[in-house]
């Protein structure tokens, strides 16, 4: 039976991505880079962690694309285009200062608030672990989904970030279950691998940062189209 669900936030329980792009844009601007990229662009970059996600922007601006784009910083080496960890840090601070004024456009999904009242209301506990720094995501899930979560936890010094378990294993812990007892929603290859390092089904989402074709790819098995799918997965498990 399952006890708990575990979110992923961006591009999973709330759509940032307009506010990302803005602030993203912005920062390349500040730093001199070309910086008219789009949502679809953007979003290729987001969800490894923000030294990652700069790194990213930054190679976007100098050309990297597609694949490469998401696999930078891990099988791609950032040096290949030409981004400096001086560049990263620097275009951090600008990002981290600009992005908190920006969230203008973001919002939950639509079904989102609904499916977290029900999953409540079925006694089950509901958490967020985001790749996100804790700061933010603790702010964002306070402004837009106020009360329907038992645990926040987002990127900080003292845990490793997804893909490694500590977070997931922080929740687990926090809410006196096992792996056993919760299931894991995402909407990137991050969270597969999360899940997976976690020993947690996964259900990926299709309304996020990646498409379902590439999360197939990457070893996806479970899919949702719509939020209340997720509701549905529970009452079968």
């Amino acid at each position: 039976m399952i006890k708990a669900v575990i979110f992923d936030m961006d591009g999973t329980i709330l759509d940032t991505i307009t506010d990302i792009t803005t602030a993203s844009n912005n920062a390349l601007e500040a730093m001199g880079l070309p910086h008219h990229f789009t949502r679809d662009e953007v979003k290729l970059c987001f969800g490894s962690g923000i030294h990652d996600d700069i790194a990213k922007i930054i190679a976007l601006a100098r050309g990297c694309q597609g694949q490469d784009l998401i696999d930078l910083c891990e099988t791609i080496p950032a040096s290949r285009y030409a981004v400096t960890e001086e560049e990263i840090q620097k275009c951090r601070a600008i990002f981290s200062d600009l992005y908190p004024r920006n969230h203008r456009k973001t919002s939950p999904y639509e079904g989102i608030p609904e499916l977290l009242k029900k999953l409540r209301e079925k006694g089950i506990k509901t958490a967020v672990a985001s790749n996100k720094d804790e700061a933010p995501v603790k702010k964002l899930t306070e402004m837009y989904l106020k009360g329907l979560f038992d645990v926040v936890k987002g990127n900080k010094p003292d845990i490793h970030r997804k893909p490694a378990p500590d977070m997931i294993n922080a929740i687990l812990s926090d809410l006196s279950l096992t792996p056993e007892d919760a299931i894991y929603v995402g909407d990137t290859e991050v969270d597969i691998e999360t899940a997976r390092n976690s020993h947690l089904p996964c259900l990926s989402v299709t309304w996020g940062f990646r498409p379902e074709t590439f999360l197939r790819a990457r070893g996806g098995k479970h899919f949702v189209n719509h939020p209340l799918e997720i509701l549905d997965f529970v009452e079968k498990e």
